[in-house]
């Protein structure tokens, strides 16, 4: 089943700058090829159900890995049956409705 999700992650314990702890992600989401797209409070992806959550994974266990005693991760995730859909499509959309 192809998703579209969103993944947030807050290494806890670590101090005020997290940014090393985010940016630590990226290559993992990229290498899956989950097309990544991060924004000023996530990251969106696109992939298949099972590679989407096996890079989610992967980044909550290599904060940990970095040294965050404690990880907090949201995950939103949405799917369609009736077409295929990517994150720019539906941007797209969204801009041709918004002019």
């Amino acid at each position: 089943m192809n998703i579209t999700a969103e993944i947030c992650v807050i290494p806890m314990g670590v101090g005020v700058s997290v940014s090393r702890y985010i940016a630590a992600c990226q290559p993992i989401l990229e290498n899956a090829g989950l097309n990544p797209t991060a924004h000023a409070y996530g990251t969106n992806v696109e992939g298949e159900w099972d590679d989407v959550f096996a890079a989610f994974k992967q980044c909550h266990q290599t904060i940990h890995d970095l040294g965050a005693p404690r990880v907090f991760t949201t995950i939103k995730l949405g799917s369609r049956s009736d077409r295929d859909q990517s994150n720019q499509d539906k941007v797209d959309s969204l801009r041709q409705q918004a002019d």
